[in-house]
């Protein structure tokens, strides 16, 4: 990949500047930057949905680009398919057999030599397609993916709309996989990823021949993928192309930055010691005035070429506080069962009990699909179970958080997305600037903001809600490291209770949960962040552990 003098403007906000770089050919490649640095803006162009102003990005002749989509439903006009005819149509083996037979059968009508060998130039063309996806091995291929992506038989048979949005994530992964692009971007890869998937899928792209570009926030995911980190540096609207993994690249930086930080105060004390000179003897004579105009020159080169430091960035000061006490028990659940198919016999939630006590952290997890974001839905009652009941005392104030943001409106701005909270507008933009939403940002659409900044909306939205039980379904996918730090202590601290399913072992571990509801089994143990990160392999310890 080749970047040209590559500039973009959005209005006035100017986010690349003249940028010149050349990225090698099979390279794995962390996107870093700050938020509005142009992370996904740079996936955009690359992928041919945006414009630059100026310059552009050249790739391999023929490469073939493939991204990792947010949301299966942007991508997908048809959601009724089912989830192997949606992986297998990654590769067009059957498409190219059909024309393929249909060349032979033309053959046997043609008799003229001109039109025999046409017919034969697009047998061979058709053929090396064939062999392009790998037609003789792609259903191996395809079960290697599946396999390592934990996609079972069931599933296969389901319907894209049919699945969790945990489930939705892998199996558009899988067919990204599949589809052997030459080119592979990642945006937030492994938000619905458990642990045994991740493992398969840094295995994979470790062993891709090919080029993949990855933005996370998930810095082990990253150490174990990347062979060069491009930094996109906000404040210089620039891009820099640092060798090695995250870990290797914040080395470099921050030594960078503190050798920077360092010559420009030793800069600046020489801008004051000459400023003082030339002020002292500007209205002089003879020598000193001569001494006084040689300082002022040397003065004008320091100014021409003085370093500038890099600003602090700006992070996210939240807050999140219940407006009253609830009961002493917020909910309680008892013998819930349901399921999405009602012709079906297998309930996705099955006999489910369980009470919260007030000002506990009670964590859920699972496999993706298992149930969880139904358990959820469940209790803010989008979904009616099939019995059972859902207690909720009057005193219980419930804050939701929505794992896809399904509860922002797309279409409406930032600032129109809060009509329906009790706000001043003066306020709103308040707590607006303290989510990193300043100026015109707020007027923007929802459905153009990134899903980080999407998870800043919404977090604002649940800020002002005053819940004293919040129901958290993945809080942390898409948040950079120093907002996950953030919002990990205002969620430890939170005078309420807290109902949380989470993927992220450090973000749980930092909450101070006490007790762990474990789907589909329904069995309740002590928190222990083991079960977080591997509780695949300790069911058996958890069931020995049910209080």
């Amino acid at each position: 990949m080749q970047i040209k003098n590559l500039s973009l403007s959005f209005g006035v906000q100017e986010i690349f500047n003249d940028i010149n770089l050349r990225i090698d050919e099979n390279e794995k490649v962390g996107i870093i930057g700050n938020n509005g640095a142009g992370k996904t803006t740079f996936f955009r162009i690359v992928l041919g949905e945006l414009e630059p102003d100026e310059g552009k990005i050249i790739l391999p002749n023929g490469a073939r680009v493939a991204a990792l989509p947010q949301v299966i439903s942007d991508e997908v006009p048809d959601m009724n398919i089912s989830v192997y005819d949606f992986i297998s149509s990654a590769r067009p083996i059957d498409k190219l057999n059909n024309e393929l037979e249909e060349c032979y059968k033309k053959l046997g009508d043609l008799t003229d030599d001109k039109e025999l060998n046409e017919e034969y130039r697009k047998i061979e063309k058709i053929q090396n397609k064939l062999e392009y996806w790998d037609c003789y091995s792609a259903d191996t291929i395809l079960l290697k993916i599946l396999d390592g992506m934990d996609i079972s038989g069931d599933m296969l048979k389901q319907h894209l709309n049919e699945l969790s949005g945990g489930q939705k994530s892998k199996v558009a992964f899988a067919r990204l996989l599949y589809s052997k692009p030459e080119i592979i971007l990642l945006d937030e890869p492994t938000n619905h990823l458990d642990k045994k998937t991740k493992d398969f899928v840094i295995s994979y792209l470790k062993g891709y021949k090919g080029s993949v570009f990855v933005i996370s926030h998930d810095i082990s995911f990253l150490n174990a993928i990347i062979t060069k980190t491009l930094y996109l540096d906000k404040s210089t609207k620039s891009m820099e192309l640092y060798n090695g993994n995250y870990d290797s690249f914040i080395k470099l930086h921050t030594e960078r930055e503190k050798t920077l930080k360092r010559q420009a105060e030793i800069q600046e004390k020489e801008i004051e010691k000459l400023q003082a000179i030339v002020d002292k003897y500007a209205s002089a004579s003879g020598k000193r005035k001569k001494m006084a105009q040689d300082r002022e020159k040397k003065l004008e080169k320091l100014l021409d070429n003085k370093i500038e430091v890099p600003k602090e960035t700006k992070k996210a000061k939240i807050q999140m506080n219940a407006n009253r006490e609830s009961s002493n028990m917020p909910l309680k659940v008892e013998h819930l069962s349901f399921r999405y198919d009602k012709n079906s016999e297998h309930n996705i939630i099955n006999d489910l009990s369980f009470e919260l006590f007030k000002g506990e952290k009670f964590l859920i997890v699972g496999e993706n699909g298992i149930g969880k974001s139904t358990l959820l839905k469940l209790i803010v009652g989008q979904l009616t179970p099939d019995s059972g009941e859902i207690i909720i005392p009057n005193k219980t104030d419930i804050g939701y958080y929505a794992q896809e943001h399904e509860l922002l409106d797309n279409e409406k701005t930032i600032v129109d997305n809060f009509k329906d909270i009790d706000i001043s507008q003066r306020n709103l933009r308040s707590v607006l600037g303290r989510f990193l939403f300043f100026g015109d940002d707020v007027y923007k659409k929802v459905g153009v903001l990134s899903p980080g900044e999407r998870s800043r909306v919404a977090l604002a939205k649940l800020s002002l809600k005053g819940a004293n039980l919040l129901i958290l379904d993945e809080p942390t996918n898409h948040l950079d490291p120093d907002t996950q730090m953030i919002i990990a202590d205002v969620f430890k601290d939170f005078n309420g209770t807290m109902l949380i399913v989470s993927h992220n072992p450090e973000f749980v571990d930092n909450l101070g949960v006490e007790r762990t509801l474990l789907l589909p089994s329904g069995k309740i143990s002590y928190y222990d962040k083991k079960i977080v990160e591997h509780f695949h392999d300790v069911n058996n310890k958890v069931n020995k552990r049910i209080k």
